[in-house]
C-alpha cells in the first residue's frame, strides 16, 4: 500500500455546520458539505434532499459529475431536451462536464450525495470560507 502523507485530515459532521446553496426549487435543500470554503482543493460534496414533486435548477458544470441516491426515487432529466433517467435508491449517476441537468424528486422524494469534481466555483460562490 503507499504510504500517502496528507498536509490536513478533517472530519466534517455533514449534518450540522453546512451551508445552502440557492439549487432547490419547491420544498428541500442542497448542503454543501466539502467545497473551496472549508478547504477542499481536488472534491466537492453536498447532500441534495428533495420533498415530493421538488427539484433543482438546471446546472451545468465545468467538470465531470457525480451523484449517488442514498434514498428515494426521481430522475436525472437531461436539461437540453435529451432523456430523463429514473433513479432510486442504491444508482450512481455520471455526468459529463458541459452537461446541462437537473434532478427531479419522485412521490416519495429523492436524497443524493456527490457533486462537480474538482469544485464549480460558480456552484459554491454563495458559500464562505471557514
Amino acid at each position: 500500500m503507499a504510504n500517502l502523507s496528507f498536509s490536513q485530515v478533517r472530519v466534517i459532521d455533514s449534518a450540522a455546520g453546512c451551508p445552502e446553496i440557492p439549487i432547490v426549487e419547491g420544498e428541500g435543500n442542497a448542503k454543501v458539505v466539502l467545497s473551496p470554503h472549508n478547504g477542499a482543493m481536488f472534491r466537492s460534496f453536498q447532500v441534495v434532499s428533495l420533498q415530493q414533486n421538488a427539484r433543482t435548477i438546471d446546472l451545468s458544470h465545468a467538470s465531470d459529475c457525480v451523484y449517488y441516491v442514498i434514498a428515494g426515487e426521481g430522475a436525472i432529466v437531461d436539461a437540453a431536451g435529451g432523456p430523463r433517467y429514473e433513479v432510486a435508491e442504491g444508482h450512481m449517476v455520471h455526468i459529463d462536464a458541459g452537461d446541462r441537468y437537473r434532478i427531479e424528486a419522485g412521490a416519495a422524494g429523492i436524497k443524493v450525495i456527490g457533486g462537480p469534481c474538482p469544485a464549480d466555483a460558480n456552484l459554491y460562490s454563495t458559500t464562505a470560507a471557514s
